[in-house]
């Protein structure tokens, strides 16, 4: 299926879910926070999260600051 995955095209399997796909892509690391269709996904949710063709994911990273 494809999907959009911060603006770019991405292909992935039918039965993929948010973790499975970052796995694939070497992206699911600590600090990460995730929007699919302009929703946030809790971490404890992104094992369960199955993606449907034409989702729109946007992954970006806590920063700290002062």
């Amino acid at each position: 299926m494809r999907i959009q995955f911060n603006d770019e095209p991405v292909t992935c399997d039918d039965d993929a879910t948010v973790a499975t796909l970052l796995e694939s892509m070497n992206l699911h690391q600590p600090g990460a926070a995730l929007a699919v269709n302009q929703t946030i996904i809790p971490r404890e949710q992104w094992q369960h999260h199955r993606l449907q063709e034409g989702d729109s994911l946007l992954l970006f990273q806590a920063i700290a600051g002062g």
